[in-house]
């Protein structure tokens, strides 16, 4: 587990590829490779995911990690599994996926949003906070009073020039979606990235 935390605290963007077909998803996850970005999240809304996933780890570097997100039941953690996921993440608290994800080994970002939830999920390990954007850096900073060691990853309406706030919020990494697919993001990405690269964005 603390493997894909540890990456996800260097790279602090969690790219999260909700695409239409398998090929855009590769393709996707392909471009943030060539970023320099080593972890990214596939989602199972994408039809016929499990190509996605395969052909993606193809294409990731040495040591990249490419996940499974929007798993919500036992089953669908095992499917997973099978196609070679590297880690798992659901939307919200979901046990059974839990017990896959510990059966198997695998790194499971559990999904929370109420204080409860998500102190339940912290319990386990690593927290996807959704969806954000509903309460947001404010929000975050309110968990990271009640819960200090947390690793939380708030995903859900954040755009890339936002991303500098939630981390000095308490993110340790922050899932960017629908934001990555728009004109120009990947500019804004390289942008992002050097920033973080030379200091000149403060993150904590």
């Amino acid at each position: 587990m603390s493997g894909v935390i540890d990456r996800l605290r260097r790279q602090r963007v969690l790219p999260v590829l909700r695409l239409p077909s398998a090929a855009e998803a590769t393709a996707a996850a392909t471009a943030m490779f060539g970023h320099g970005l080593e972890v990214v999240e596939l989602t199972a809304t994408t039809p016929d995911w499990a190509t996605a996933l395969r052909d993606a780890r193809r294409e990731a570097p040495q040591g990249g990690l490419v996940g499974l997100g929007t798993v919500t039941s036992g089953a669908l953690a095992a499917q997973a599994v099978e196609a070679g996921a590297q880690f798992l993440v659901s939307p919200w608290p979901a046990a059974d996926v839990r017990v896959i994800a510990q059966r198997t080994g695998l790194p499971f970002l559990e999904g929370a949003f109420t204080p409860a939830e998500v102190a339940a999920a912290a319990a386990h390990g690593p927290v996807k906070v959704f969806p954000a954007h509903v309460g947001g850096p404010g929000f975050l900073v309110s968990l990271r009073q009640l819960l200090p060691d947390a690793d939380l990853v708030p995903t859900g309406g954040i755009a890339l020039e936002a991303v500098p706030d939630w981390l000095r919020a308490g993110a340790c990494a922050v899932g960017v979606g629908s934001d990555l697919l728009r004109p120009g993001a990947a500019d804004r990405l390289r942008s992002l990235l050097a920033a973080f690269s030379d200091g000149t964005k403060e993150t904590r």
